[in-house]
């Protein structure tokens, strides 16, 4: 919810909207009829693809793509892979599509079983980083930057979107247990849970009383991202070029620390994604799905017609990317999903920035955003980092929403970050 001032020249606030006193049951979207599931990483050589049309795969089976990498996938279904194909995501970067016939009958597979008798660290890193909200447990792999703190966010990143409060509403003994296997197996120091004002209460809950502690963001976004809890809340800005981890500090969402409980308790990887379905008259749906199902399935279990020039939004409104099909399909990492009317998309225009201020005044990095921006469109991308804070951009996307001239800000930024990440990974494998 966005929210103006009398006086013209104070910036807008938006507020992030607390979930119903109850949380609804969530929406259980059918069991699809194919899945489909990205490797980040893409095919290589043929003949080092260890995945092929007609392979069979069980539930909760580990899949490889090539022999000479580390990256894997969890099968969230039974059945047979139908495809393995190149794929195309945002600013071109190149992944694996693996699609999967579901099969009527379902199977585990009891790999990670046998690894989970015993709670641990390996067990963990070899088998949950695709779990639903992708607990990223390599972080904690690297000696040089041990992980000290680890921040539970019982708060969502986007205002309209409300997926991780639910889980924490719903969840609490389960993520309650998910912070102390956590505790056990990295040894982190310490543990702070954030959460939003309306969830104190159940929130508090979380880490009994093992010395976790809790914290509450601010209502007005971006309040509950990343680097503004480093800065608010941990009192440790982020400087220029770092991340969290490198200042000792990760993230996991509360559904990310459930999966982890659920997973060695069960001794199952759980391959169902929590998330929050956006009608294009912004009432919003909590819905299950299995981790692959087509956006199509969910859409049609909730009754979402399309029209010609609707918008498709994987994520909030805020910082969400468009997706352009109906077959694109949840990943562990999808939170939300909007569709936006064709008559309520806002339209970009690359009419040139005519130095009104909005940007600077709304941005909470205190970036020169009207500079910044001008070197990003020009392709003077290590102009941008060197002399006008690109990497201090913590991607709120706020410059973008009060644009009078309605330049796609936050887009020239994002693909300004990826360009430079790209030509320096060339440049250091030259």
């Amino acid at each position: 919810m966005m929210r103006r001032s009398f006086f013209g020249l104070a910036k807008p606030r938006f507020e992030y909207q607390a979930t119903d006193s109850t949380p609804a049951e969530p929406e259980k979207i059918p069991m699809p009829k194919k899945v489909t599931l990205f490797f980040k990483e893409p095919c290589g050589q043929k003949n080092s693809v260890l995945l092929s049309p007609g392979d069979k795969v069980k539930t909760g089976q580990k899949l490889l793509l090539c022999e000479d990498s580390d990256s894997y996938i969890i099968s969230s279904v039974t059945g047979t892979i139908s495809s393995v194909t190149p794929y195309t995501g945002d600013f071109n970067a190149s992944y694996t599509a693996i699609s999967i016939d579901v099969a009527k009958q379902e199977e585990q597979d009891e790999q990670f079983g046998i690894s989970a008798k015993d709670i641990t660290l390996e067990a963990a890193k070899d088998f949950l980083d695709f779990a639903p909200g992708c607990p990223s447990m390599q972080v904690f792999s690297d000696p040089d930057k041990p992980i000290k703190t680890l921040v539970v966010c019982a708060a969502d990143n986007d205002p309209v979107v409300f997926s991780n409060q639910c889980v924490v509403k719903s969840r609490t003994d389960a993520i309650n247990k998910g912070v102390s296997i956590l505790k056990r197996i990295t040894g982190v120091d310490q543990v702070v849970v954030v959460s939003s004002q309306s969830l104190v209460k159940k929130a508090s809950a979380i880490g009994g009383t093992s010395g976790v502690e809790l914290r509450v963001v601010g209502s007005e976004y971006p309040a509950a991202l990343p680097r503004m809890i480093m800065k608010d809340i941990l009192g440790q800005p982020v400087p220029a070029e770092s991340t969290c981890e490198d200042m000792g500090v990760c993230f996991f969402s509360a559904e990310a620390v459930a999966s982890v409980a659920s997973a060695f308790t069960n001794k199952q990887i759980p391959v169902t994604k929590t998330l929050t379905l956006i009608k294009k008259d912004m009432t919003r749906v909590l819905v299950e799905a299995r981790i692959g199902t087509p956006i199509r399935d969910i859409f049609n279990a909730c009754d979402v017609a399309l029209s010609e020039k609707d918008r498709i939004i994987i994520g909030g409104p805020m910082a969400g990317s468009a997706v352009y099909s109906e077959d694109h399909p949840v990943q562990p990492d999808t939170d939300a999903i909007m569709v936006q009317d064709s008559e309520d998309v806002a339209l970009v225009s690359d009419y040139p920035c005519i130095n009104c201020g909005e940007c600077v005044r709304i941005c909470p990095a205190r970036i020169a955003v009207n500079m910044l921006v001008r070197f990003c469109e020009a392709g003077e991308y290590e102009t941008a980092a060197d002399e006008y804070d690109l990497h201090s951009c913590i991607e709120c996307g706020l410059c973008t929403v009060v644009c009078p001239s309605r330049m796609p800000v936050f887009q020239h930024i994002r693909l300004a970050k990826y360009e430079l990440g790209r030509m320096n990974t060339e440049e250091t494998n030259a």
